[in-house]
């Protein structure tokens, strides 16, 4: 791919950055991916991923270009969770049909890609609170001895009322003050279908459709929603691929990104 870069790890939950040429369409795995004018992009791996994915660019001129990216195989930890309500872990038919209605709500919110792309302008990312890392992403989580989805971010436990700030620049897109299993929750559009959440807050500081800087306050750690004590769970998302919120803050360091602007191959 003589016309295209690409930055950062191929690995599952990860996220790498790419560079073409302006106005190039692009795919992975023969999925549109979201180009802005400077023909810069993002892909993002599922924790399960294939060992291989095929990256394939269409430039304005009309040629073609593809590449089989080697993606790395990560092993995940099994996390046991006790103390949750029982009504949480498992609800009755009216907790289903909320939990129903607002799965479908992100998911359309996930949906909505803007091509945005202030995050790879150079100001990098920022770990959202402090504190001691309670889970990690890809973890099987067990609770109450009952299987569960695999744990979708990275948990921070901090006292309640710690505060929270926004990753990266972006868009709130969401500030919903009781969702059934994440509580209080905002999420944060920073384009090219990346999105940030912060759940089981405290309290939000932000509402939905205010533009917010990377380091401004949208909220305080809680426990609201499915959690058994004080802590953030930080989610990272790109489309609707779960990523790693830690390898997220890898590739959108500033080394990588700066590599990506330079065009380094």
């Amino acid at each position: 791919m003589a016309g295209t870069a690409l930055s950062g790890h191929a690995e599952q939950g990860g996220l790498m950055i790419g560079r073409t040429e302006a106005g190039a369409k692009v795919s992975l795995d023969g999925r549109s991916v979201p180009v802005d004018g400077q023909g810069r992009f993002l892909l993002g791996f599922v924790r399960d991923s294939a060992p291989t994915a095929e990256l394939r660019v269409t430039l304005p001129d009309g040629a073609e270009e593809s590449r089989a990216l080697a993606v790395s195989r990560r092993d995940w930890p099994v996390q046991r969770i006790e103390g949750l309500p029982r009504d949480k872990t498992e609800p009755d038919a009216a907790s289903l049909a909320r939990l129903k209605a607002e799965t479908e709500m992100v998911r359309a919110i996930r949906g909505r890609v803007t091509l945005d792309s202030a995050v790879l302008d150079g100001n990098g990312v920022l770990r959202p609170a402090q504190g001691t890392v309670s889970g990690v992403f890809g973890s099987q989580r067990v609770y109450n001895g009952i299987g569960g989805a695999p744990h979708s971010g990275l948990d921070i436990a901090a006292p309640t009322g710690a505060p929270v700030a926004a990753t990266a620049d972006g868009t709130v897109v969401l500030a919903a003050p009781d969702l059934f299993l994440t509580g209080r929750t905002v999420m944060i559009d920073h384009g090219l279908g990346l999105i940030s959440s912060y759940a089981h807050l405290s309290r939000i500081d932000v509402a939905a459709g205010a533009k917010v800087r990377k380091g401004d306050p949208v909220g305080a750690i809680g426990a609201t929603g499915l959690a058994t004590g004080a802590h953030l769970h930080w989610g990272m998302s790109w489309l609707d691929v779960r990523l790693d919120p830690e390898a997220v803050e890898n590739t959108l360091c500033g080394i990588y990104v700066g590599i990506i602007n330079g065009i380094r191959r």
